[in-house]
């Protein structure tokens, strides 16, 4: 068996699960199913920490702090 100790989402909590491989004769085997998990680092309150997240929480995580585009406002040639 592998270290499953440290596979567990520091957001979500997602962590692994267990199951079966089934063939097509009905054969069932022992499966481990592991969570995509990424380190990355994180700044929080000018704190940066490193964890590791699931796939899913880092695009929320990365939508959420991504940076606001401000249009450009057309100023008119009589204000120059």
């Amino acid at each position: 068996m592998t270290n499953t100790m440290a596979m567990k989402c520091f957001n979500c909590g997602k962590g692994v699960m267990y199951g079966h491989n089934v063939s097509h004769a009905k054969n069932r085997t022992r499966k481990i199913f592991k969570p995509n998990l990424h380190n990355a680092r994180i700044k929080m309150g000018g704190i940066t920490k490193t964890m590791k997240l699931c796939t899913k929480c880092l695009r929320i995580w990365k939508n959420a702090v991504k940076p606001q585009v401000v249009e450009k406002t057309e100023v008119p040639v009589a204000a120059l």
